[in-house]
């Protein structure tokens, strides 16, 4: 063999080492995110960032957890056709039915206050387009959603699953009386305002866990409030004004 032939033999069986190491490499890579959910998720992967920094970073949202799942969930994905372009602005946006889709900031505060942790079961009431649901998805390890529209849930159930979220689980229901099955929960979230607290909600709260949720009438000034319960005694904090559609049903107080 000649001084040429041997450099090429070299040469020609370190690539050989190399890509089976890039094969060894391939198959021992850790699973990343739902293939599905990342095609879907990086056509407006910009517009994303900058509400997550302009709209919800730069006014006080610190969890890192909550802004990762603002980052990572389509909105666009979640909303009607006609207001797509709308998604990432500074605003609610209506979803049919006379329900709406949260402003981004008002869901990632509710979001942060849960102080979710990712071993939590959470309780949501008003699954709507099912965005909120989404972002709880990327932080915790079970949620329950309960929507009172049957479209909605219908649909919101549809496109959960189409998006790859696998730990979500939707129920149509009157959600004033939670999801008693399954309680009790870690946090528990409510998008649509009552005009007072609902009892079968404080009951599914696990000790320990945090009640977020809007207090007040239909089209008035209504209360966004934080409620902890340690043991029997439930404490109350008031977060800020807001303004929710109302929870409707059947209930009585």
């Amino acid at each position: 063999m000649t001084g040429n032939q041997r450099v090429l033999a070299v040469i020609l069986s370190t690539g050989a080492v190399l890509a089976l190491l890039a094969g060894i490499i391939l198959l021992v890579r850790p699973a990343g995110p739902s293939p599905t959910l990342t095609a879907e998720s990086d056509d407006r992967l910009e517009e994303r960032m900058d509400m997550v920094k302009y709209q919800i970073r730069d006014r006080g949202v610190a969890d890192a957890r909550v802004l990762r799942a603002m980052e990572h969930v389509p909105r666009h994905k979640f909303v009607p056709g006609d207001y797509v372009d709308q998604a990432y602005a500074d605003h609610p946006l209506p979803i049919g039915h006379g329900q709406t889709i949260s402003q981004p900031y008002i869901v990632a505060l509710m979001t942060e206050l849960l102080d979710l942790k990712e071993t939590d079961r959470v309780l949501e009431i008003g699954t709507g387009s099912g965005y909120q649901a989404a972002i709880l998805s990327e932080i915790v390890a079970e949620v329950y959603t309960v929507e009172i529209v049957e479209p909605l849930a219908t649909e919101a159930e549809e496109r959960l699953e189409r998006l790859g979220y696998k730990n979500v689980h939707v129920l149509y229901a009157d959600g004033y009386y939670g999801w008693e099955e399954h309680a009790p929960y870690d946090a528990i979230i409510v998008t649509c305002a009552p005009d007072h607290i609902p009892q079968p909600l404080v009951q599914q709260l696990a000790e320990g866990g945090s009640l977020v949720i809007p207090v007040g009438p239909p089209g008035g000034y209504q209360t966004l409030w934080q409620i902890t319960r340690q043991g029997q005694e439930v404490k109350k904090r008031n977060v800020t004004g807001v303004l929710f559609v109302p929870l409707t049903g059947e209930h009585q107080e």
